[in-house]
């Protein structure tokens, strides 16, 4: 795992190949499992518009979106099961690259197939709004986009792999952020790893002090 990272500004950072390739096969080989024992989730926006990606959740709170509208609970809407455990290598990852922070609580997993992608958006759902966002990336590399509070603010588009670590604190916190496509498999295939396309797993922090 690598220590360093590239300063994106405004107190974001990436970590490359932050999980070597034997870490990140361990990672998608747990994440699937936990992610199948819970049962996938094909979420709608309160007005009703599918996701282009399906979600799952770990750790004792899950972000969820229904027509009921945009919120965290303990439990999966469909079974009412609890969420599976964070992955101790994503906690390992919080705490050694943000050692000052609150455990996280929440670890929402998209993935990503075919054209799926995500708008701009601000992670605006926490009481937290000041602990840094650590996101995992694995499969398939992703144009992600990065601006800042406002979404009319000017973005810069950067390639995120799998085995990738960004890391979104200071004022990019409540930066708005989005990935626009999946791209072709580059390095680590998400074939090798055993799923279609790329996952994404984001670490937050969602009660406050």
């Amino acid at each position: 795992m690598h220590r360093s990272g590239e300063d994106l500004g405004q107190g974001a950072r990436l970590y490359r190949a932050y999980f070597d390739p034997a870490a990140q096969q361990a990672l998608a080989d747990e994440t699937l499992e936990r992610a199948g024992a819970a049962g996938w989730i094909s979420p709608v926006t309160p007005g009703g518009r599918p996701f282009s990606v399906r979600q799952v959740n770990f750790g004792p709170l899950g972000w969820v979106s229904d027509r009921a509208g945009y919120r965290y609970q303990p439990d999966h809407p469909a079974t009412g099961a609890p969420w599976p455990a964070i992955p101790a290598s994503l906690l390992s990852a919080w705490q050694a690259l943000q050692p000052a922070a609150p455990p996280p609580e929440a670890c929402l997993v998209n993935h990503y197939q075919g054209a799926a992608k995500m708008g701009l958006h601000v992670d605006a759902d926490e009481d937290d709004r000041q602990t840094g966002l650590v996101t995992v990336s694995l499969g398939a590399s992703a144009r992600f986009r990065l601006g800042g509070p406002d979404k009319r603010d000017p973005t810069r588009a950067l390639t995120l792999e799998s085995g990738d670590v960004l890391v979104m604190a200071g004022a990019s916190r409540n930066a708005a952020h989005g990935v626009d496509r999946i791209l072709p498999p580059s390095g680590l295939f998400s074939a090798d790893l055993g799923f279609d396309g790329r996952l994404s797993l984001t670490l937050r922090r969602v009660t406050g002090a």
